[in-house]
């Protein structure tokens, strides 16, 4: 036995161990997801630029094609496809606000990543759990495609394709697909497929569930087979796109960018495409015949094609814009699925929010109006209007409602409070209000992270160790 799949198999051991009390075996939804020969194809990279202190060590681990940018350090980890990203990593001496703690920082924060297993899953690295401000850690964690890890101490949980964890703290859990949790500390709690959930404890929860069968339709994923369905399907036909990233050492930039912009050396930006001031295009984002405005990210893993973004927009993680025109202000949450038509094209008013893990796939003309909030599965005028509420109305809500397969308690204006503040860290933080005429402004992503530079790493390519990377131990 190939060391490799001895790595794995202690892997899927300690995770089961740990669900245990939710009687979850992970190895038939698991085993079969990394080809082996996958894990030689490909080679890991890590980014360089004065803005990311660096201290990587990987020890007996595997890595096929990730992407490290700032601190980090793996332990017997199993990676495929991974970004893990470290510019937002917490300085020694900056102070930490928690409700009404401000707890300072005793020593630079460092990615720690231990007995997991992460399957083209994107790892983010604000962590908002006050308990352990100097490590953004995962143990014995496997998730599965496309998930996303985001600001989110773990242990040992279950992800499965195109879920995401956002600023939560779990611990041995079972999360479905497609479902998104910002809940809070949660533990010991197996979570339907489709599940949105968004709880601030004693201020609101927003809690909607996609209709089993038709969510079928976009992501099915059972024991002992690969997962399937539009998702899948959409991202596969892109493959090769990327491929080329990884073939060519050298690629020379498709179009100048203005000096405010960044364009990710691993993004595929195809032709037709306009990218202006203070915009940030991250790793594994695919551009074509579109127009980012002032101020617009495309984070990771997204798609945006034959769509145009007003300006200051945010589409987060995973999500997926086609043939669409959004307004100014318009936030896209993780894993999103929106699809016009070129003859039915969708358009979306000015800040507006569309909410994680919603899916928009039409085949007439559609209008979301400005300032509305979006969830769910809208495929007609019929379905938005159970689906979507304008934030002013929202907002005037003190104890609650519920609307089809929504149910929100609490107060709508904190919930709308909590988001829009939210909008603004991540443009603030993403460089989108930089202006290089004015003191005040602070560089975000978009500057930061021009002109870095890339190292790569190779796998064995034989013997027992065929698929691992060397240990590496850097430190600037």
């Amino acid at each position: 036995m190939k060391e490799l799949e001895k790595l794995f198999i202690r892997i899927v051991q300690r995770v089961n161990i740990n669900l245990r009390e939710l009687e979850f075996d992970v190895k038939p939804y698991v085993w079969d997801l990394i080809p082996a020969s996958q894990m030689k194809k490909f080679y890991a990279f890590y980014a360089i630029s004065p803005h990311h202190p660096l201290n990587l060590q990987f020890m007996h681990s595997g890595l096929a094609g990730s992407y490290f940018l700032g601190q980090c350090r793996i332990t017997d980890s199993l990676l495929y496809k991974c970004d893990i990203r470290g510019d937002e990593l917490k300085k020694k001496g900056e102070k930490f606000q928690f409700q009404d703690f401000k707890i300072p920082v005793s020593k630079d924060e460092e990615i720690e990543i231990k007995d997991s297993a992460l399957i083209k899953t994107l790892v983010h690295n604000f962590s908002h759990d006050p308990e352990t401000l100097e490590k953004f850690f995962i143990k014995n964690t496997i998730s599965t495609h496309y998930a996303n890890i985001h600001g989110s101490p773990s242990d040992g949980c279950f992800l499965g394709p195109f879920s995401t964890v956002d600023l939560t703290t779990m611990r041995d859990c079972v999360i479905g697909a497609f479902s998104y949790i910002q809940a809070g500390e949660i533990s010991h709690l197996n979570i339907d497929p489709g599940t949105i959930w968004v709880r601030s404890p004693d201020a609101f929860n927003f809690l909607y569930r996609y209709p089993a069968q038709q969510l079928k339709k976009y992501i099915d994923f059972t024991a002992g087979n690969q997962p399937r369905g539009v998702f899948i399907d959409f991202v596969e036909d892109h493959k090769e796109d990327f491929q080329r990233l990884f073939d060519v050492v050298n690629i020379e930039p498709p179009f100048t960018i203005p000096d405010s912009a960044a364009l990710d050396r691993y993004a595929v930006v195809k032709p037709k495409t306009n990218i202006g001031e203070n915009v940030l295009v991250s790793q594994r984002a695919f551009l074509e015949n579109s127009s980012l405005g002032k101020g617009a990210n495309a984070q990771e893993n997204c798609f945006i094609i034959n769509s145009k973004l007003e300006g200051y927009n945010v589409t987060a993680h995973g999500a997926k814009i086609i043939d669409a025109d959004l307004g100014a202000n318009v936030f896209v949450g993780f894993n999103s699925f929106l699809r016009g038509r070129p003859e039915s094209r969708l358009a979306i008013g000015k800040k507006s929010i569309i909410m994680p893990h919603t899916i928009i796939d039409i085949t007439k003309p559609l209008t979301i109006p400005a300032g509305h909030l979006a969830w769910g599965l809208v495929t007609c005028q019929k379905d938005l209007e159970e689906n979507s509420i304008a934030i002013d109305e929202l907002s005037k809500i003190t104890s609650g409602f519920s609307k089809g397969n929504l149910v929100f308690e609490g107060k709508g204006e904190n919930f709308v409070s909590a988001f829009q503040t939210r909008i603004h860290h991540i443009l603030e933080a993403n460089g989108a209000f930089f202006n290089d005429e004015d003191s005040t402004t602070l560089k975000g992503h978009a500057q930061k992270n021009q002109n870095m530079s890339f190292n790569t790493i190779q796998p064995y390519p034989g013997g027992e160790l065929e698929g691992l990377y060397p240990t590496i131990s850097i430190k600037p």
